[in-house]
């Protein structure tokens, strides 16, 4: 029976994680929804500018995301290694991360520019994709400087600090309005770049974040874990860490991920107003997403430093928490949804079209708030524990073999149109946290066997 007394100290636990989180997720979808209004009042009744910002970053996403997870595998690494009081195998992570995770960037970078040609291949219009290949070669340049960025914060992250990449991310993405207020409109004598402009004001402000990033480090009670930095701590057994967590993680987030590009993507079948209505669709599903991974990224932390001591009770608690919590804000996501549908679309475009038809999308993007909460606990209790091969099978099941074709199936044998796309989420995402649950219910009763 639940009992609000028994987890009062696990929500306020999570919450001073979770909430300086919150602030960097939605710091970092602050650069989308900056670039989309900023570019969709440039473009006025035009989608075009908004469709090439929403195709650009749709195909950059992919590869960014997968990169990403690679990155979070670091979180649960050093969350165990800090509850064990392991300083120097902490560290031996943190720089092996430095170097890999820029060299990945750099690596990304390359590929993403390689996949330019093939962005006319994708069945978007025309004038679409010659806006985004600009402002696409912008984010890509990115790559280096931000994966740089994620080695420091999922390191602080893992020790239990949330707060600094929370300032470090504001400040960042304050300077990416100014950057994209002076070369999307044209201000101090430079020329007006609309969509472009927007892709280097995002690639100016993620080359600011490791500069940010490095500074405090280098003035903080954490420079102890940079002393003695060389290259030959870059070795296959630290690398072998990194990527044996990293990899499945990265592969479950792309896998993700893909069923939203896909569906991104086959937007652009029908035309450019389902392109923009997607666009602002998704980024405003995205910010309540970001609240549901700030959640996700204090459970992992919690719950890897109750690994990490072998602390089962109170591993079961916290994780039983971050779901409660998670549980009423999708709720709460759901009614803004379904209650601002006619006014949100507005503020992004004065296109009636694009208004009518994301206020349509939105409803349907509120059934999916619930499953996409509970989903995104699971895969963190899944990565505190360490249990994250399991996440990959589960993706794929989830999103290509239900999401994406379920979504077709809808969209366009059935005629649903663009709303048809959207009920492929509603089926892929309930599958991803069914299966998620049944896995960690198995898991934490052999943890208990063990422990007795």
């Amino acid at each position: 029976m639940y009992r609000f007394s028994t987890y009062k100290q696990q929500y306020k636990a999570n919450l001073k994680l979770a909430l300086p989180v919150v602030l960097t997720q939605l710091g970092q979808i602050f650069v989308q929804v900056a670039d989309n209004l900023m570019v969709g009042r440039f473009g006025g009744d035009d989608p075009t500018p908004l469709a090439a910002v929403s195709f650009g970053g749709a195909v950059f996403f992919i590869l960014f995301i997968a990169a990403v997870g690679i990155a979070l595998g670091l979180t649960p690494l050093i969350g165990a290694l800090y509850a064990q009081g392991d300083r120097i195998r902490s560290s031996l992570y943190l720089h092996s991360g430095i170097v890999f995770y820029t060299l990945l960037g750099a690596v990304i970078t390359a590929v993403q520019l390689a996949v330019v040609p093939l962005m006319h291949h994708l069945g978007q219009p025309a004038e679409v994709v010659g806006q985004a290949i600009p402002y696409y070669r912008m984010l890509a340049y990115s790559m280096a400087p931000v994966m740089l960025f994620f080695a420091f914060k999922q390191f602080l992250e893992g020790v239990g600090n949330t707060k600094v990449e929370m300032v470090v991310t504001i400040l960042a993405n304050l300077a990416n309005v100014g950057f994209n207020w002076v070369f999307i409109y044209g201000r101090f004598g430079f020329e007006a770049m609309g969509a472009e402009g927007a892709g280097l004001g995002t690639l100016l402000s993620r080359i600011l974040m490791p500069i940010l990033m490095i500074g405090y480090f280098c003035r903080s009670r954490y420079k102890i874990y940079l002393e003695g930095f060389r290259l030959s701590h870059f070795t296959k057994e630290s690398i072998g860490g990194l990527l044996r967590m990293g990899v499945p993680i990265s592969l479950q987030m792309f896998l993700e991920a893909s069923a939203f590009v896909g569906t991104g993507i086959m937007m652009g079948w029908f035309d450019k107003v389902a392109i923009s209505a997607n666009q602002i669709t998704t980024t405003l599903g995205n910010c309540a997403f970001m609240i549901v991974l700030s959640i996700g990224a204090a459970t992992t932390i919690r719950v890897s430093h109750c690994y990490g001591a072998r602390d089962i009770p109170n591993l079961s608690l916290a994780a039983k928490a971050s779901y409660h919590l998670v549980l009423a804000w999708n709720a709460l996501a759901a009614v803004v949804f379904i209650a601002g549908r006619h006014l949100i679309p507005s503020l992004f475009t004065t296109n009636g079209e694009v208004i009518r038809l994301a206020g349509q999308l939105l409803i349907f993007a509120a059934l999916y708030q619930l499953s996409d909460g509970i989903q995104n606990v699971s895969v963190g209790i899944l990565r505190g524990i360490q249990d994250v091969k399991i996440i990959m099978p589960i993706a794929l099941i989830s999103y290509w073999l239900l999401n994406l074709p379920v979504g077709y199936l809808f969209g366009f044998l059935l005629g649903m149109g663009p709303a048809g796309l959207y009920l492929g989420f509603t089926f892929g995402l309930s599958s991803a946290g069914l299966l998620m649950i049944l896995r960690i219910r198995r898991k934490l009763r052999s943890l208990r066997l063990a422990r007795a």
